[in-house]
């Protein structure tokens, strides 16, 4: 027969429910159960944070509203993020965040068009040779993806 864990907890936690809790001290945050650690992370890494209270809530341990409330952290966040944990797992709250590729200049227009600026051509006339926004290569310029010649006074 399971034994009843009474809800008591070191000095200085906050409940999450009657049978969870966590401190903050010197920059960790510890959970514990009763009196007993059972997860620790930095005070600032969020991906862990996120990753163990989805954690909890999947598998029954604390409800959304109780995570929320503990941590006031709005309940749209919350379910966000245990969608992310039921949908792909613990590896997503660790992974790389996807970036996109640039939409319009791919590899081979960006060839094209600095073989055009290198031929000391202007952005607008360059534009309309490979059809692209004069501001799309401007900011390609500025960004660095691209380069263009210097005007000679």
């Amino acid at each position: 027969m399971p034994q009843l864990q009474l809800p008591i907890f070191p000095a200085g936690t906050t409940p999450i429910t009657p049978e969870i809790a966590f401190d903050c001290r010197e920059g960790k945050v510890v959970y514990v159960h009763g009196h007993l650690p059972v997860f620790q992370h930095e005070e600032k890494d969020l991906a862990s944070f996120r990753f163990f209270t989805s954690q909890l809530i999947i598998n029954g341990t604390a409800g959304q509203a109780d995570v929320a409330r503990a941590f006031h952290v709005p309940m749209g966040t919350v379910k966000r993020y245990v969608k992310r944990y039921r949908d792909d797992g613990a590896k997503r709250f660790f992974a790389e965040p996807k970036r996109r590729s640039a939409g319009v200049l791919k590899a081979e227009v960006k060839v094209q068009t600095q073989i055009l600026l290198d031929q000391g051509k202007r952005v607008p006339e360059v534009a309309k040779i490979v059809n692209i926004k004069p501001d799309t290569l401007h900011k390609a310029i500025g960004d660095g993806r691209l380069r263009q010649l210097k005007k000679r006074v």
